[in-house]
């Protein structure tokens, strides 16, 4: 007690001046309406500053779920086009798949754990397994193209081959004219690949989309694989060196949809019945 005393005391006089400072402000502001407006306007301008910076804040650590939600989001939109469209989109559609049969496909969004480009058979890691309906052989996919297909499957966790993994390749097709062979990657640079088994005789173009060729169970026809950007001519060959550029930036991966057929258990009884005949006379 006696130290606060001691303290008043001794600074008595920044005391005084703070104290009538504050009541002729309150008398200048209450009695005049002109520097009520300006105080007021000024504190308004100082809060909403505050105000600002503090949602940037917030906002920026709730990028995270924002991003989720968007996410989920866009799977449910995908999912609710492909159930609605059915035999109606016309042949020259950019924006889905161009033969669809109605409700065949659902969309899971999951979120991209762990990741690689620089090996010869990368492989992606998802937040998403069994529990949420997940299953191996499931393509997965972004908005701006293939990403890979589901490898293995825990309780909460997927793995996923990736598209940069030279063991394994994608049916894909020249958009424009419908001529279709293996997409694969040959180890190098993770922005390119290698479209394979086009004859000498197909006319092509520079910056010609290729798409997935609805040739498997795993993909939908249609969905963008990249663009050419170059082919040449091999000696001793019949078919061309088409290096594609791929459209999805395999470095910047962060939400992915898995994608399930429903009939592809169907379909792939029905080709194993296939097979199992095809030796028969």
């Amino acid at each position: 007690m006696w130290s606060l005393l001691r303290y008043f005391y001794r600074h008595h006089v920044l005391i005084l001046f703070i104290l009538l400072e504050v009541a002729a402000l309150f008398f200048l502001f209450s009695r005049n309406n002109f520097q009520r407006a300006v105080f007021l306007n000024s504190a308004n301008h100082i809060s909403g500053n505050i105000y600002a910076r503090y949602n940037s804040v917030v906002n920026y650590f709730r990028l995270t779920s924002v991003n989720k939600e968007l996410a989920d989001e866009n799977a449910r939109l995908r999912q609710a086009l492909y159930a609605t469209a059915g035999d109606s989109i016309p042949a020259d559609s950019s924006l889905i798949p161009e033969i669809l049969v109605a409700g065949n496909y659902d969309f899971v969004a999951a979120r991209v754990i762990n990741n690689s480009v620089n090996r010869q058979y990368n492989y992606l890691t998802l937040n998403k397994g069994a529990r949420h309906g997940v299953r191996p052989d499931m393509g997965v996919a972004t908005v701006d193209g293939v990403v890979g297909v589901v490898l293995n499957v825990s309780d909460s966790y997927s793995t996923v081959i990736s598209l940069l993994n030279q063991r394994w390749n994608v049916p894909a097709r020249l958009s424009r004219n419908s001529y279709f062979g293996p997409l694969s990657w040959d180890g190098k640079d993770y922005r390119y690949a290698l479209l394979n088994d086009i004859p000498f005789h197909v006319e092509l173009q520079e910056g010609d989309t290729i798409v997935t060729s609805g040739y498997s169970s795993i993909f939908p026809e249609g969905l963008m694989l990249g663009v050419i950007d170059s082919f040449s001519k091999e000696g001793g060959d019949n078919f061309y060196y088409i290096r594609v550029k791929l459209s999805v930036d395999f470095k910047a991966l962060t939400y992915v949809e898995i994608i399930r057929n429903k009939q592809a258990g169907e379909i792939e009884t029905l080709e194993k019945l296939s097979g199992d005949d095809a030796g028969l006379d």
